[in-house]
């Protein structure tokens, strides 16, 4: 029986636990406030800083882009909050702070919004199409395909790519045209057109102020340093080693979500920067929780700081493993693949 002072461990019960969780789903409207200024008004300065420096012709204008970045990703994860309705109690107040947001993150909200859900929806299911995530073959898929099919896979599974090549390529064209969602009907499109307008119009009007040069001296680093650590986060979030993949028979959503999510344990400051994003596990079970409730979460229920969990020294094991090995219930890397 449970005594006084002690609470339930309900790491095995996956449904108990989502109805436990449902405590945390109210957003504090004065503390997403906070949240929001805190967070766009130190980027604006430190942009504004940087630009003044570059012009004077100091290279601390470049140094500055690494802080700007980290507020534009913590921007991002405040749009992730908005399009799971749990940033604001009113829908209308999350649809426009995350759509003025994805003008800035270059991320059409509504398109985005429309993925980001079929990918919470079928995380980790192996009979599902793989939208909005990182594609991931089994062993059994990638040995199956022709040899130049394995050699773009090969390419496309590089860190070079995946983190470099892929983040620059996925914001700055990729965001831009929403194709291969043609049967989606018009929301796609309207998300897509109606952001690049307001983009284009932002992005005019920088350019009247400060110049084409400067004002590109000093955005592509942040949108490409940000897009980085974005990709990097969602990826790492669900390809490690023990995550969970299955077919439609043995798949549950709660399992896919308790298990196929990592807690990635960072350090304090990056936590902040990255708005509890790395609670991922339980942001999987209940994403209607506010980013800045989760941490309330694993206070109360401290059984779930262990599921999952990575450090950051950890995390970089992961970028090896590229396949799903359905025997072996892990993910593998090509190495391992072919013995």
């Amino acid at each position: 029986m449970e005594t006084s002072g002690q609470k339930h461990d309900l790491t095995s019960e996956p449904r108990a636990l989502m109805r436990a969780l449902g405590e945390y789903r109210t957003p504090r409207i004065a503390r997403s406030v906070v949240e929001l200024l805190v967070t766009l008004i130190p980027f604006a300065f430190l942009w504004t800083l940087s630009w003044a420096a570059l012009t004077a012709g100091h290279w601390l204008g470049l140094v500055l882009t690494l802080p700007a970045a980290g507020f534009l990703v913590r921007l991002f994860m405040i749009q992730h909050d908005c399009s799971h309705g749990a940033f604001f109690p009113s829908k209308r107040a999350n649809d426009w702070v995350g759509r003025a947001i994805g003008v800035l993150t270059l991320t059409p909200f509504d398109f985005w919004r429309h993925t980001h859900r079929h990918h919470h929806a079928h995380s980790g299911n192996l009979d599902r199409p793989r939208i909005g995530g990182i594609d991931t073959l089994t062993v059994a898929e990638f040995h199956a395909l022709p040899r130049n099919e394995r050699l773009r896979y090969r390419l496309y599974r590089h860190p070079l790519v995946l983190f470099a090549l892929g983040p620059a390529y996925l914001f700055l064209l990729d965001n831009r045209l929403p194709i291969g969602f043609m049967r989606a009907g018009w929301m796609p499109w309207l998300s897509t057109m109606t952001t690049n307008v307001a983009i284009l119009v932002l992005v005019a009007a920088m350019i009247w102020l400060v110049g084409i040069g400067p004002f590109l001296l000093v955005q592509l680093p942040i949108t490409l340093l940000a897009g980085t650590i974005g990709v990097w986060l969602f990826y790492v979030q669900h390809q490690f080693e023990n995550t969970f993949w299955e077919h439609d028979p043995d798949w549950t959503f709660q399992e896919a979500a308790l298990h196929g999510s990592s807690h990635y344990d960072l350090p304090g400051i990056l936590r902040w920067f990255t708005a509890n994003i790395g609670v991922h596990h339980v942001h999987h079970l209940c994403s209607s929780i506010p980013f800045y409730r989760l941490p309330d979460v694993l206070r109360d229920h401290p059984e779930l700081r262990g599921i999952g969990r990575l450090t950051l020294w950890q995390s970089l094991a992961s970028v090896r493993l590229v396949l799903w090995d359905e025997e072996k219930h892990r993910l593998v890397s090509f190495k391992e693949a072919s013995d």
